[in-house]
Order: structure tokens, then C-alpha cells, then sequence
């Protein structure tokens, strides 16, 4: 059975009986769709294309990334969220309410409980936006859980289990680093630097140092593919083409693992730091356990080459990627869906 009969055999018995479970990875970046017995049906870019004579929705999602560099100027992209909150409330709701209709059969998502991960450092205004959000696509129930609980959950960790744990979650437009223990977050530091930030240091290296501009998705592009946090012992190498600054059309130049390096080095300098202050601040008894057990690193930005060697170098401490480091929040905020009995009290309403 495909993809599709899963989830209408799911929509079908779970109609019948309480509504759809769905939980939801909103990030800045890309948003992740989980429904309850089927597992991941969405994951997009956290894009919206607006016709801004009509101010009707063109597209969303990896639809709308269709349109980044070719958009005609009467139709506008928006990223609805920044540094993992909502900073345009309308195009959220149609965001979310849009990929709950690619999810499922229209409107079977209505009434639906639904579980979305928020940034652990979010106001109770910034909560509240994300509640309304959801209620106005369709939602019945909004419940809300932190995300650095929800990668941790989703990375396979014991978050009920009293000795410590520590997560450092590098999203799309945040990187948290939270110390758990006992269902509880026991500390947390949320910051800027993560995936949005790296492709920005790629772009300004490429600027500064060789004139060359490039598109956003290039960068990411670079990032992934070569991007490191300490100079491999082989060099990797790719081409790059973009637009010659001052004049001169269309260049072609070959970048390096070794440049990137030194390109994402602000970045990823700003996340050891920030991991340095959680230690710092961690209780004896629970950083003993951290330094036996080591820490995880979830979220997209955990896959940097040589990241989790470089922590370990400057910290002391064991780090080691989740199994699937891309999709542990919203695995996460599934099993907080599923068997939230289990972990009191990290789900809000």
C-alpha cells in the first residue's frame, strides 16, 4: 500500500473515533508534517509566493521555491517565520493550512490535535501567535512542545531518566542548547547562529573575497556539499557559478572545503561558544552524567563535516550526530503525539 492509501486508511479509523494526530516541525527553513500511524508525509521549504496585486497564495513550499530568483515583480516570496517564530501571522496560517491540504484530502485535517515544535527562548505572545495560527487552518487541538525536548525524544533519548543530557539542536534559523533531565528543560540558550547564518557567511566570503554573487540555494548548496567546521585532510572541491560583482556577467570559480572553512568559521565559533556557557552552567552532578554519556546534535546543521570532532576537541565531551539528525524534532513531537503519558508535562496547551 502507497503512501497515500496509509494515510487515507489512518484518516478513515481515526475519523471514526477521535480525529487525525498530527504533529508539525514549523521551522524557519523547512516545516515537517507527521501524522500518527503513517509517519513523515510533508517536508518543504517554509516558503510562501503571494500575487501582491491579489494578495492570493501561488504557491507554497517546494512549489514557491520554484520562484526564488525567477519571480515576476508582482508576486512576492515570504519565509513566515524568522529565527524559528512568526513574524507574518496571515502567511503562517496559510502555510500551515497549505501543507495540512497536501497532507490530506481537503479539510479531513479539521478538528485534527495537532503538536507543533516552538523554539524553547519563544514569549507567551510568540506562543500564542503559533496557537492562532493553527486554529485558523483548521486545527481542533494545538498543543506545544520545546523543540530542543522534541530532538531529543526523536534522537532516541531517555528525556524521563533523571541523569542529564544535553542536546544541541542547529536548525535553520536557530541553534539551541538545552541540558534535560527528568522531562524537564533543566537550562537552555537559543541563538541566531545556525543553517540561515552559515549560508550568509558563505554568501559574504564569496563577496568579499572573490566578487562573486550568488543565489541563496547555492550557498546552501556549497554548505552542504563542502561545507566543514575545520579544514579536512583531503580537500574537497566544487564549481561555482554567479553573477561578477561590478560588472562582467556570469563567472565560473572553483571554492574549496579549506575556504569554507574559514568562511563558516564566525558561525560556528558563536555555537561553541554558546555550548561553552551550557557547560559552565550545568550542575556537577548532571554534567558528570553529560561527560559519561556525551551530547547529541540534531537539526540540519549537525551534519557540517567535522563539527562534532571540533566540539569534542574544545569541550571535552563526547558529541555524536542522531541517527537522522534532519528529522529528529518532528520524529520527536510524533512520540510526544503517541505516548505523551509517558512524559508528563512537555506538552503546553
Amino acid at each position: 500500500m502507497g503512501l497515500l492509501g496509509k494515510i487515507g486508511t489512518v484518516v478513515r479509523h481515526a475519523t471514526k473515533r477521535f480525529g487525525i494526530e498530527i504533529a508539525m516541525d514549523l521551522g524557519t527553513a523547512n516545516t515537517l508534517v507527521y501524522v500518527k500511524g503513517v509517519g513523515i508525509v510533508v517536508n518543504e521549504p517554509s516558503l510562501v509566493a503571494l500575487d501582491s496585486r491579489t494578495n492570493r497564495v501561488v504557491a507554497i513550499g517546494r512549489d514557491a521555491q520554484e520562484f526564488v530568483g525567477r519571480a515576476p515583480a508582482s508576486v512576492l516570496l515570504t519565509r513566515p517565520l524568522k529565527d524559528g517564530v512568526i513574524a507574518d501571522f496571515v502567511a503562517s496560517m496559510t502555510m500551515i493550512k497549505g501543507f495540512l491540504q497536501k497532507a490530506f484530502v481537503p479539510r479531513l485535517w479539521i478538528n485534527s490535535r495537532l503538536v507543533i515544535a516552538i523554539p524553547s527562548g519563544t514569549t507567551q505572545v510568540e506562543r500564542r501567535a503559533v496557537r492562532e495560527a493553527a486554529y485558523e487552518a483548521g486545527a481542533g487541538s494545538v498543543h506545544l512542545i520545546e523543540e530542543p525536548m522534541a530532538a531529543a525524544l526523536g534522537a532516541g533519548l531517555d528525556v524521563g531518566n533523571p541523569a542529564g543530557l544535553m542536546i544541541v539542536d542547529i536548525g535553520g534559523g536557530t541553534t539551541e542548547v538545552a541540558i534535560i533531565s527528568s522531562s524537564a528543560i533543566m537550562y537552555c540558550e537559543s541563538i541566531r547562529a545556525a543553517g540561515d547564518e552559515m549560508d550568509e557567511a558563505i554568501l559574504a566570503y564569496l563577496s568579499r573575497n572573490m566578487r562573486l554573487e550568488i543565489a541563496p540555494s547555492a550557498a546552501e548548496a556549497i554548505k552542504v556539499r563542502i561545507g566543514c567546521a575545520v579544514p579536512p585532510e583531503q580537500e574537497e572541491r566544487m564549481v561555482v557559478t554567479g553573477k561578477q560583482i561590478g560588472g562582467g556577467g556570469l563567472r565560473t570559480v572553483e571554492v574549496s572545503s579549506s575556504q569554507m572553512s574559514e568562511a563558516l568559521e564566525a558561525p560556528v565559533d558563536v555555537i561553541l561558544d554558546t555550548i561553552g556557557r551550557a557547560i559552565e552552567n550545568t550542575p556537577p552532578t548532571l554534567l558528570a552524567d553529560i561527560q559519561e554519556q556525551g551530547m547529541v546534535l540534531t537539526g540540519g546543521g549537525a551534519l557540517l563535516h567535522g563539527l562534532d570532532s571540533l566540539i569534542r576537541r574544545i569541550s571535552g565531551i563526547r558529541a555524536q550526530r542522531a541517527d537522522d539528525p534532519f528529522t529528529a524534532v518532528v520524529l520527536g513531537c510524533g512520540m510526544a503525539l503517541e505516548d505523551h503519558g509517558r512524559w508528563p508535562g512537555i506538552l503546553t496547551s
